[in-house]
């Protein structure tokens, strides 16, 4: 959420930050919005303070035994009193106006965003690793792994619907050591894990932006919760209604979570295989900052989610994306993309956020560090994917496979795996 006061301020730059975008929202219904309040509460404290002259005339009226007098002033006061009623019930709805088109306005794009329509316009900054060179013809994992035993699309229709995928045999086995490895490389790097609930309610997802724009993209159950998009949603609200001390930040946070999603993905090659499905694994970081250190532990952030595909011997690249293609609470994006054989090309396997105090804001999480500064200050929230739990299951399998069919299990994985270094094809 922005801050109104910094929106009726800089309504210029909010106008280019909404164009540069591509998003809609009515500035000038905003701007009458808050000439109209501003106009309310001058009115009001006039009536208050016209009321309170006349309060004291009543008192001194009693005091001369003018009765007569006395009455006259305290109908005057009742006629006040429900002209300020009247104006304070204006003044709510304008309030609740306000409040509503704020929580819809997206964040402002950091300066040092490209700017740009679409993804056409995102940057890339760097590449890491070679894809590999094949001697035979690669598999996507939409028929590699159902012709290995380790992915079953069918069933998973089956069981729920299109976009659900069901796991068997090693492919379980390496889903649950992917998650575990992400998890404890990331431990080791300085994130505390959380085990979190995978519902949320609305208060949850309204502080990280989710709703109300978004409600279309959730699964919501009879009793108001929602199934959660992401582990950001409750790692951010963690500290929801807090004042943190300045003293103990950064903190940095990680969780693994199952992740839903109603709408997931346009037509396209991208409704194959595992790549976009309603329901998928994450393991998600988080980040409570001071805001001068906000971009600094972005780009720490980033580095963290490549390093995950390093130790597992991915080639990919990571890309600053531009003002047209950031997520809604986002003020600066970078995504990390992954080789993907079957797409011949790179595919988003982690995003990571500076939100600035976006979503801080929203939440009401602040921070005090009274040897800095008097009162409490927003803090900065980051978040970022480290990793995509499925896309990267699909990265192993399609980079690591062999002519025969087999597919080989990164060194670093093979812990996690009782020592097995070959995943072969189910007999």
């Amino acid at each position: 959420m922005l801050d109104a006061r910094f929106v009726r301020e800089n309504v210029d730059a909010v106008r280019t930050a909404l164009a540069n975008r591509r998003a809609t929202w009515d500035v000038d219904r905003f701007v009458a919005l808050d000439e109209e309040r501003r106009a309310l509460i001058g009115q009001v404290e006039s009536l208050q303070a016209r009321r309170n002259e006349l309060s004291k005339q009543i008192g001194g009226l009693m005091k001369s035994g003018d009765r007569e007098g006395a009455e006259r002033r305290k109908d005057d006061v009742r006629v006040i009193n429900e002209e300020i009623a009247s104006l304070e019930g204006r003044m709510d709805a304008v309030d609740t106006e306000v409040r509503e088109m704020l929580l819809r306005i997206p964040n402002i794009p950091d300066d040092s965003v490209p700017v740009g329509a679409d993804e056409t316009a995102n940057v890339e900054i760097r590449r890491w690793g070679t894809p590999p060179a094949f001697d035979f013809e690669p598999k996507p994992h939409w028929d590699l792994g159902p012709e290995m035993g380790v992915i079953d699309f069918d069933r998973g229709v089956k069981l729920a619907k299109s976009r659900f995928v069901v796991l068997g045999r090693e492919g379980a086995r390496l889903n649950r050591a992917l998650i575990d490895f992400m998890l404890d490389t990331h431990a080791s790097r300085g994130y505390r894990e959380w085990w979190l609930p995978a519902l949320a309610n609305a208060e949850t997802l309204t502080a990280t932006g989710q709703l109300p724009k978004f409600e279309d993209d959730l699964f919501k159950t009879g009793e108001g919760l929602y199934l959660i998009p992401t582990a950001e949603v409750q790692l951010t609200n963690l500290h929801r209604e807090e004042v943190l001390e300045g003293d103990t930040l950064p903190r940095d946070y990680c969780a693994y979570t199952p992740c839903f999603r109603e709408e997931a993905g346009s037509a396209g090659r991208d409704t194959r295989g595992m790549i976009r499905v309603h329901q998928f694994d994450k393991v998600e970081l988080v980040k409570f900052v001071r805001p001068e250190q906000s971009m600094e532990e972005l780009e720490a952030m980033v580095a963290d989610a490549e390093y995950i595909l390093q130790q597992l011997g991915l080639a990919h690249r990571t890309i600053v994306l531009c003002t047209g293609d950031m997520g809604f609470s986002a003020a600066k994006t970078y995504d990390v993309e992954v080789w993907l054989p079957s797409y011949n090309g790179y595919k988003e396997i982690s995003s990571c956020s500076n939100c600035k105090d976006f979503q801080a804001r929203r939440a009401n999480i602040k921070y005090r560090s009274p040897g800095e500064f008097k009162g409490s200050r927003f803090v900065h929230t980051l978040n970022g994917s480290g990793l995509a739990v499925g896309r990267t299951l699909v990265a192993v399998l399609e980079n690591y496979q062999r002519a025969d069919g087999s597919v080989v299990v990164p060194e670093v994985l093979r812990p996690y795996m009782h020592g097995q270094e070959l995943i072969e094809p189910e007999q």
